[in-house]
């Protein structure tokens, strides 16, 4: 164990219970982890694009899709972690009633930047922690971010520069990074742009006696 791990574990609880991640997602699990916390991640399987596809034929809003599909992957990993609080998070992107999904290759990625090029979009993110099968607690949040009109030229050079990383979240960047050069102004909670509102999280598992207060 490393002295920040020795650290951070002097901030987690003796008698708490295991946390798990269900998700793949590397930066949802960094922030966990930088944060002080012992996380194993576990993706769910879940058929997103279908789930998305049924819910907004049901009208529901991207909102409500993020909350659905956070509590929905919690739910099963959790069958699997008798005892854990299992953690599901999900967000969605929506520029002007369209909605964005992770670009598949290059080529989407470039299409994606070009449509948001010039516009303000809303990424609503959404965590849910789930335990033994029952919800415990969820919290929903929101951004607007106003991307800078983008030349073809720049969206070739940030491409190239940022490589496979663009295929890895919606709207192909990432504002910790390479990304931050696209906006012209960010209106919200960092760690919910980054796809884990991460405060109200800590909040409740303080109050769940995983973290120390």
């Amino acid at each position: 164990m490393t002295l920040a791990s020795e650290t951070a574990a002097t901030l987690i609880a003796s008698d708490a219970p295991p946390v798990v991640l269900a998700s793949a997602s590397a930066v949802r699990a960094r922030l966990l982890r930088e944060a002080g916390l012992a996380v194993h991640c576990q993706a769910a399987a879940v058929d997103e694009d279908a789930m998305k596809a049924a819910l907004r034929g049901e009208g529901a809003t991207p909102a409500q899709v993020a909350e659905t599909l956070a509590e929905l992957k919690a739910q099963r990993v959790s069958a699997k972690f008798t005892g854990a609080l299992v953690i599901g998070a999900d967000q969605m992107l929506s520029c002007n009633d369209v909605w964005f999904d992770k670009p598949a290759d290059r080529d989407h990625a470039a299409a994606q930047l070009k449509a948001l090029s010039g516009k303000t979009h809303t990424l609503w993110t959404s965590v849910c922690v789930v335990r033994n099968g029952s919800r415990m607690w969820h919290d929903n949040a929101s951004a607007r971010l106003t991307m800078r009109a983008l030349s073809d030229a720049f969206i070739d050079d940030y491409l190239a520069a940022a490589g496979p990383a663009v295929t890895t979240s919606v709207g192909a960047y990432q504002l910790e990074g390479l990304g931050a050069q696209l906006f012209a102004r960010v209106e919200g909670d960092f760690f919910t742009i980054l796809g884990l509102p991460l405060l109200p999280l800590l909040d409740f598992l303080r109050a769940n006696k995983v973290l120390r207060s």
